[in-house]
């Protein structure tokens, strides 16, 4: 997915949504029995493929966030946070790229284990970065093989829908559950020229609609949708039988994921327009270096209460 690094074109105002966004419920509001909700829930197994499928027909909004390390993961878990996607945007805030591109499978392997390690409730999913599943369904099922038996990841997530979709099926097929991602697709920003919306237009909605159609009949359990315009985002959620899960893609979406860094202020300077900032991390891990500093600097810290005798 994609973080504020390389979005200038996402900041553009998206289409209004068809219905106005349903008002929020409380956690386990939206189950028969509130221990069965993906947030808010009470259960402390591992959330599974089979419970999105059950949250999309109760018509439970979830959510979902990024983790690229085990402590991190640890915070979301405990906050409930229902699934968690170790996504290649490790490349963008975490390993100092400038894209996703350069993320390698060895990278997303050893983080995607730390964010297991740091879990016990979320459903974690794994990115196949650029170059891991592009090859053909054969390769493809070599990576995400190494991601579930190497890290434990109970599911796995690639970019592209009808391109994607042989791909999609052997790994299914295989007994590897599979994210898909739709729409805008990072990893192609080369061949994009940029990180523009998609989907705006005849020709190009009715592509879109046929990838995730595609791709859900690949055998995916839940679908990306990155920069769609609202209203077309909208018109495919109502399309599929499987979840979506929207970044810059409206409110009707069934599920909504962001960048955690992003989300809690972590990311210097402007982030994309469809983020909102929770907290401002920046500033306090900042405000927090400083007192640190200049406390060893006065010769305050430490004080006689940190020493040992």
């Amino acid at each position: 997915m994609t973080t504020h690094a390389s979005q200038q074109a996402a900041r553009t105002t998206p289409a209004t949504p068809v219905t106005p966004a349903a008002p929020a419920a409380a956690p386990g509001a939206g189950a028969p029995d509130g221990g069965k909700a993906l947030y808010g829930g009470k259960g402390t197994r591992r959330i599974t493929v089979r419970d999105i499928a059950a949250a999309k027909e109760r018509g439970e909004k979830w959510p979902m966030l990024t983790a690229y390390d085990a402590m991190t993961a640890s915070v979301f878990d405990e906050a409930g946070i229902p699934v968690m996607l170790v996504g290649d945007s490790m490349g963008n805030c975490h390993l100092g790229y400038e894209s996703t591109v350069p993320v390698t499978m060895d990278e997303i392997t050893i983080l995607s284990a730390a964010v297991v390690r740091g879990t016990k409730r979320a459903l974690i999913v794994g990115d196949l970065p650029f170059g891991a599943y592009q090859e053909g369904p054969v390769q493809a099922l070599r990576s995400a093989t190494r991601l579930v038996k190497e890290a434990g990841v109970g599911a796995v997530k690639l970019e592209g829908g009808e391109r994607s979709a042989d791909q999609i099926e052997l790994l299914v097929r295989s007994g590897i559950p599979v994210m898909a991602h739709v729409g805008l697709t990072p990893q192609s920003v080369n061949a994009y020229g940029g990180y523009p919306v998609q989907g705006r237009g005849e020709e190009a909605a009715a592509q879109l609609l046929r990838d995730a159609k595609a791709v859900q009949d690949a055998g995916a359990f839940a679908v990306v949708l990155e920069l769609v315009p609202a209203e077309l985002a909208a018109e495919v959620t109502r399309s599929l039988h499987v979840p979506t899960v929207g970044i810059g893609a409206g409110a009707e979406c069934d599920a909504q994921v962001l960048v955690w860094t992003d989300m809690a202020g972590l990311t210097g300077g402007r982030v994309p327009r469809f983020v909102k900032q929770y907290a401002q991390l920046r500033q306090t891990l900042g405000d927090a270096a400083r007192s640190f500093a200049d406390e060893v600097v006065g010769g305050t810290y430490p004080a006689p209460e940190h020493a040992f005798r």
